[in-house]
């Protein structure tokens, strides 16, 4: 029997069509207002924000409607939840993603990653072990042992959570998402090895504001050579079918960069809803 998908996210992506989120701040407000929202789902952002588990832990059960849940006939979020969390690709940070997982996150984005080793570390970071020689046995899971609270927010056993938290699309069955913040000119060298070597990648979301420093254009997106690096990082994600995500989608931009093949698509928060583009939710809390 095929179980019903939690992972709103990535039921779009499987879908084939774009899965639209927001960044948000970590407190019980925005998280109320964005568990009624109409996006697939949001980033909380904890990478410049403070970095706060206990506020995360309580964000994550401040998104949850109890009528949605009834009419909807399950217990997931509404808007899936996603961490960024502080730690850069090159600290090899894994307590981070293992403590937002523990809290019930549904995925893991993390910045700075421009190594082959860097990108092995994200995904294994939110992989339990398993016996070598099993079924997708790498990138070899390093996450501590801890689901209790996790599997509690996703409204599942124990047992059920091992099952299903694992990360999409290595484990089809997988709800957890792996995000890669490709966001220097070394990430762009190494993103064809990246891709090519480590499964279990959800998606790359590209950092123009720190891509563009690195160039020594600073937030001019529209300047050649940083409109030339997204390019390059675009058309390797598409050679690889791996999901490429752009931060900077508003009204204006969001029928083209569907169009150039963006599938993650992530607007700026507002104060307002708003529906833009072709008809699609975007603005933010």
């Amino acid at each position: 029997m095929t179980l019903p998908r939690l992972n709103r996210i990535i039921r779009a992506l499987e879908e084939r069509r774009p899965a639209y989120a927001c960044f948000s701040k970590v407190d019980r407000d925005s998280a109320q207002e964005l568990g009624d929202a109409p996006y697939d789902g949001v980033v909380f952002e904890m990478e410049h924000n403070p970095y706060d588990v206990s506020a995360f832990g309580d964000a994550l059960q401040y998104m949850l409607n109890r009528r949605t849940i009834a009419e909807a006939g399950s217990v997931a979020s509404s808007v899936t939840p996603l961490a960024r969390i502080p730690a850069n690709g090159v600290e090899m940070n894994q307590a981070c993603a293992k403590q937002v997982l523990d809290r019930g996150a549904y995925g893991v984005i993390t910045p700075h990653v421009s190594t082959v080793e860097q990108a092995y570390n994200a995904v294994a970071s939110c992989r339990y072990a398993r016996p070598k020689g099993s079924a997708l046995y790498e990138p070899k899971g390093v996450r501590g042992d801890g689901p209790a609270h996790a599997a509690r927010y996703w409204g599942l056993t124990q047992a059920e959570y091992y099952e299903r938290a694992d990360v999409w699309p290595l484990a089809p069955h997988g709800e957890l998402l792996v995000g890669l913040m490709i966001e220097s000119p070394e990430a762009i060298e190494n993103l064809g090895d990246i891709l090519s070597n480590v499964p279990g990648i959800g998606f790359c979301l590209i950092g123009q504001g720190d891509l563009s420093q690195a160039l020594g254009y600073p937030r001019q997106y529209g300047h050649p050579e940083v409109v030339d690096a997204v390019r390059q990082i675009v058309a390797l994600c598409h050679e690889h079918d791996v999901v490429v995500g752009n931060p900077h989608v508003d009204a204006g931009n969001v029928d083209r960069l569907i169009g150039e093949g963006f599938r993650f698509l992530m607007a700026a928060p507002t104060r307002s809803y708003g529906i833009v583009g072709q008809g699609v939710q975007l603005s933010g809390y």
